[in-house]
């Protein structure tokens, strides 16, 4: 993609030349390796260390661990959580981060975790769900990822799933969140679908943002990308 369409800043940055995504996936993967060595010397009580590192509305609607707000972004379930986001986030994190910059990348990326776990929350006691279920997970800052390469890039075609052609990113974006959904109803699977959403909506608006400011480049990249 050629450098004159992507949104780099054109001074240096704090952040040099190295990749916030590859950062990023490694801080998750050893988060991950910490939080199963812990889980050995918590293992007869571990909601003990789930209140300090996982995100639970009633602890935070309490104004207590406000800070899981920030290590739930890094944390994962199992084995299968993490490949899964982790592989998801090596291809459209690298791809997001070379359109935007690494600096733009690594606050886009905490914001739309932030926002998608504090969507959960508030979702959480609006429809009166259970307010002890834990979230953790990169998922809501993925799908912010996602929601703006549905504005950017929506014509873009990726595999999604089990689906052996390839789907524009426009449909694929919003389809993931519904499949996610039905398999969450049907399957009584508890996947953070509200934190899906929401990290969706930062996408989508800061998507809009940038097609407005930047409208000659973002027209390109739809093309370049289609």
């Amino acid at each position: 993609m050629p450098e004159a369409y992507s949104f780099h800043p054109k001074k240096r940055s704090i952040f040099g030349s190295f990749s916030v995504n590859a950062t990023l996936i490694f801080i998750n993967l050893a988060v991950f390796i910490v939080f199963l060595i812990l889980l050995v010397f918590f293992k007869d009580n571990p909601e003990i260390l789930y209140d300090y590192l996982a995100l639970k509305p009633s602890n935070i609607l309490n104004g207590d661990y406000l800070w899981t707000f920030i290590t739930s972004m890094f944390m994962h379930a199992n084995l299968f959580h993490i490949f899964a986001n982790m592989l998801s986030l090596f291809f459209i994190g690298t791809l997001v981060e070379r359109i935007i910059g690494p600096k733009r990348y690594f606050y886009f990326y905490m914001i739309s975790g932030l926002f998608a776990g504090a969507f959960f929350v508030l979702s959480s006691l609006i429809f009166i769900a259970d307010l002890n279920t834990f979230a953790v997970g990169a998922s809501g800052a993925l799908f912010g990822l996602v929601g703006l390469l549905v504005l950017l890039t929506p014509n873009l075609p990726v595999y999604v799933m089990f689906i052996p052609i390839p789907v524009k990113m426009k449909y694929a974006g919003p389809g993931i969140l519904v499949v996610l959904w039905l398999i969450s109803v049907f399957g009584d699977i508890p996947i953070g679908n509200t934190a899906h959403f929401g990290g969706l909506i930062v996408g989508i608006v800061y998507g809009i943002y940038l097609r407005r400011r930047y409208r000659k480049k973002t027209k390109y990249l739809s093309r370049y990308f289609s």
